[in-house]
């Protein structure tokens, strides 16, 4: 095993006669995930190993580690993102450990500090009911946005979500309407969400502008005449979504389509539902996340700064008594 060291023009020799560029595609090779995943994984080694490349000379170890981590938050990337990156690094040096190739030196890095808060806030309800009232119902288009908002809003689900979602994942569970959800990195449609008679109608509404439809035919499809009903992608509700807001003059870097999912988990613990019964909704793998909304409510009510307001008030009050 060597601790190699090496010019930029040079490609890394890490283990025996290997390269860094060889041993990451071994690496990515040995995974049993979806091609999406393992393009993700690449694209973020990819940007150690040009990192690295910048170095006169290198030292495979924990301390290299510690300054790519560094330079990554020197770039003032988010959070998630630096994490996202030392995730993809850390599984590489343990599979080169077990694989008997190099000794795990990425072992005890940590990922970036998580705030406790999101980059887009959710909407409020004025600005929930102005959206979906400035929506015309009466031809296709109209329906289908107002049926995708308002299942959005109602209930949580990602962009992802709501692109992968066939008509025929809308079911009954115990009696109740819901619709099977795929979600991120997941193969099955295990997960769903209720549908209320409000989140139910309209889509009822738009699928009968769709007589013809098949079962196995996407929830949501374009109108656009040349791929009429085709699967919307990611991208296509992320701009349905922009051009609805910016319609009634909500037109800020902080609202997007992601601003629904917060909107519901918001909703969902202001109406009084609980912190596990929120995370089943949202289905977040972890319920931490779930509780950083809490987190975030119970400060935004402002709690210790107006019981300041209220003992300044009392002794202003007392002092002009006495």
């Amino acid at each position: 095993m060597n601790h190699v060291a090496h010019t930029p023009s040079k490609s890394v020799v890490l283990s025996g006669d290997k390269t860094l560029e060889e041993l990451i595609e071994k690496f990515l090779k040995s995974h049993d995930v979806k091609e999406i995943s393992v393009e993700s994984y690449r694209r973020r080694l990819r940007d150690f190993t040009k990192w690295i490349t910048d170095i006169p000379k290198v030292v495979f170890s924990r301390e290299l580690l510690i300054n790519y981590k560094r330079s990554l938050v020197s770039r003032r990337l988010q959070a998630n993102t630096i994490s996202a990156y030392l995730v993809a690094v850390r599984m590489f040096f343990e599979f080169l450990e077990a694989s008997k190739l190099y000794p795990n030196i990425a072992k005890g890095i940590k990922g970036a500090k998580r705030e406790r808060s999101f980059r887009k806030d959710p909407l409020t309800i004025p600005q929930i009911f102005r959206l979906l009232d400035s929506i015309d119902r009466t031809d296709l288009k109209g329906k289908r946005d107002f049926a995708l908002l308002n299942l959005a809003i109602r209930t949580g689900p990602r962009s992802i979500e709501i692109s992968r979602a066939d008509i025929e994942d809308l079911r009954q569970e115990a009696g109740q309407a819901v619709l099977h959800l795929q979600g991120k990195g997941e193969d099955s449609k295990s997960a769903f969400v209720v549908l209320t008679e409000e989140t139910l109608t309209p889509i009822l509404e738009y699928l009968a502008e769709r007589p013809n439809a098949k079962p196995d035919e996407p929830l949501f499809g374009s109108t656009s005449d040349g791929n009429r009903h085709e699967r919307l992608s990611t991208r296509a509700i992320r701009r349905i979504a922009k051009e609805r807001l910016r319609g009634v003059s909500i037109d800020s870097p902080r609202i997007s389509t992601h601003s629904f999912r917060h909107t519901a988990v918001t909703l969902s613990l202001l109406a009084g539902a609980t912190l596990q019964e929120t995370q089943q909704m949202a289905r977040h793998a972890n319920i931490a996340t779930t509780i950083i909304y809490a987190h975030n409510l119970q400060r935004a009510a402002g709690v210790p700064e107006k019981k300041i307001e209220e003992l300044l008030r009392r002794d202003v009050a007392k002092g002009v008594k006495d």
